[in-house]
């Protein structure tokens, strides 16, 4: 052996010495104790009450068994029937979608893109109810084809089973078109051209070249699909299909505290198997081009093709406003006045002069801003800690540190309004003598608990840009940590804290699931004031209530898109 490689050997057999903490690495260190701190009490413990719970009653065997030989174990079949069902839909229209948008130029197709992304514009409440309006047997569409083509209303309209998967589809596919459309406007042209050139087919070219380029993309938005489906609570409540989040809030509602508890924790396990699932695959596979990226040029159809593909999506786009110009119309309605006729037969903007007229109508909107507002200030403190965490700390525990922030967002509305229930009923040692059950402060932290990732994961987005070395570049003139944190990091991924702030303020506005079951009786949030209003047949003020909704939601969206546009160098 010579002496070069005997030394080599050496080195490597030498135990690995280990790395001192520096001042930034302690100051990570103690910024992640009070994230972890909240975490573990606003989360950890909350799902250890439940799962304790579930064992009381008639005990743990009873209540487990009950669930395996009842009712929920059919709901259960059944949310992840209609789990599967969403993901086949989705994985579907958005991938022609995308395909239709990145590789084709027809008429109408700029709007088309537009319009494709309006579904996110919906809130969950509001967007379920403009499809029962569309598609029910005395919706808009079965009404129009039973007077003016003779059709049976009940043959062709949409409910049950069908209509939950028909909203699910409609109103979930962006989280598959998003990342696929990304992924084709990155692909390069010369990887086609070149299995082209090589003799391969058109269908041997999507399947072996395209199709595994999008595979990570397929992957994360089929298994974010299927979580978001589990955990939908308001188109099965429309729709009256008992699934697993219907079961939950039915059997709290009956003050079967043990059950509840027992369909929870159920619900949580799978969720929480998924997580691991999408982050074992998303850590698992890479699939990456190392071409120019260069994007092919659209096919440009001509003659009848073209104005076939045209007509197309003038109908597509249509079916797409649908919901929303639905909820607009029905918002100019009068409460009453519409009955068995197609559309409303009288119209005014009444609806609204009461929403910010009557303090009554004001109170749930008060409600959800103020409670909304004081959760994202929360999200953003602890969001952006946690994202600082994660991204600049050495050693093992990273990915536990990570995990810990987006458990939150792979558990159900439902679980985190029953856990936060189970934890702060009754004061106590471990709950630190808080009892916000009953309490309007339950509502922050429930939405605190559900959008803090949102921030979480925006800001580390933002995070990946910035270059440690600027960083280390104010250490070594003397700055601090918290003072390099506080005026180098901070501004530098500010649009990245500012775009999951908005995020997360406006998905707590528009917060149901959770706030159904939590909600204290004299201070209803908006969208359980919008089911109140409906239930009572109000339909024109609930629809008043859902357009604010959607018309914040929509300020937001272009606001968030503004600012990653800034984010990529371009303008703001």
């Amino acid at each position: 052996m010579t002496a070069p490689v005997a030394e080599v050997a050496a080195v490597a057999a030498s135990p690995r010495r280990r790395v001192p903490a520096t001042s930034s690495d302690r100051f990570v260190y103690v910024l992640a104790a009070p994230v972890l701190a909240v975490l573990v009490f606003l989360v950890v413990v909350p799902m250890a009450y439940t799962a304790v719970t579930s064992t009381g009653g008639a005990g743990a065997a009873a209540n487990y068994g009950n669930f395996l030989d009842g009712a929920s174990r059919t709901a259960l079949t059944l949310s992840v029937g209609i789990a599967l069902g969403s993901v086949l839909g989705c994985l579907l229209v958005g991938t022609l979608l995308a395909i239709l948008l990145n590789r084709f130029d027809f008429p109408g197709r700029r709007i088309l893109e537009t319009v494709a992304i309006l579904p996110m514009a919906l809130p969950p409440l509001i967007g379920a109810v403009s499809f029962v309006l569309l598609y029910s047997e005395t919706g808009i569409v079965p009404r129009a084809l039973a007077q003016w083509f003779g059709f049976d209303a009940g043959v062709v309209s949409v409910n049950g089973i069908g209509g939950v998967l028909l909203v699910h589809v409609f109103t979930m596919y962006p989280f598959v078109y998003l990342p696929v459309a990304a992924g084709l406007a990155g692909l390069d042209s010369a990887l086609e051209s070149a299995a082209y050139n090589l003799g391969a087919s058109r269908m041997r070219v999507w399947r072996t070249v395209i199709l595994p380029m999008l595979t990570p993309a397929l992957a994360s938005g089929a298994l974010l699909t299927f979580m978001i489906s589990m955990a939908s609570f308001t188109a099965p409540q429309l729709y009256n299909v008992q699934t697993l989040t219907m079961q939950i809030v039915a059997t709290k509602t009956v003050g079967n505290q043990e059950l509840a508890a027992t369909l929870a924790t159920v619900l949580a396990t799978v969720s929480i198997l998924f997580l691991i699932a999408m982050k074992w695959y998303q850590g698992r596979r890479l699939h990456r081009s190392l071409s120019k990226g260069i994007q092919r040029d659209r096919t440009v159809g001509r003659g009848p093709i073209r104005w076939f593909a045209g007509a197309g999506s003038a109908i597509l786009t249509l079916a797409l406003m649908a919901p929303v110009l639905t909820v607009v119309l029905l918002s100019l309605s009068v409460d009453g006045s519409w009955t068995s006729q197609i559309l409303p037969p009288e119209y005014t903007f009444a609806n609204y002069a009461t929403l910010f007229t009557d303090p009554g109508s004001l109170l749930p909107i008060s409600v959800s801003v103020q409670m909304s507002f004081v959760a994202t200030i929360g999200a953003i403190v602890f969001g952006v800690a946690g994202s600082y965490v994660v991204a600049r700390w050495r050693g093992p525990g990273r990915n536990s540190v990570d995990f810990l922030i987006m458990l939150p967002w792979a558990l159900p509305g439902t679980v985190i309004g029953v856990n936060l229930v189970n934890a702060f009923n009754e004061p106590r040692a471990s709950n630190l003598g808080l009892s916000l059950v009953g309490a309007l402060w339950i509502l922050p932290v429930a939405y605190f608990v559900r959008f803090v990732p949102l921030v979480f994961r925006s800001t580390s987005a933002a995070l990946e840009t910035v270059d440690p070395a600027l960083e280390e570049a104010a250490r070594n003139l003397g700055a601090g940590p918290f003072t390099v944190l506080r005026t180098v990091t901070i501004p530098l991924i500010s649009r990245g804290i500012i775009g999951g702030a908005l995020l997360a303020f406006v998905d707590g506005v528009g917060e149901y699931v959770a706030s159904v079951v939590i909600y204290p009786a004299s201070y209803p949030p908006l969208s359980v004031e919008i089911y109140n209003r409906i239930y009572s047949s109000e339909f024109g003020t609930a629809a008043a209530y859902g357009s604010v909704q959607i018309v914040l939601i929509l300020a937001v969206l272009i606001t968030d898109n503004a600012l990653r546009r800034g984010r990529s160098g371009g303008p703001a």
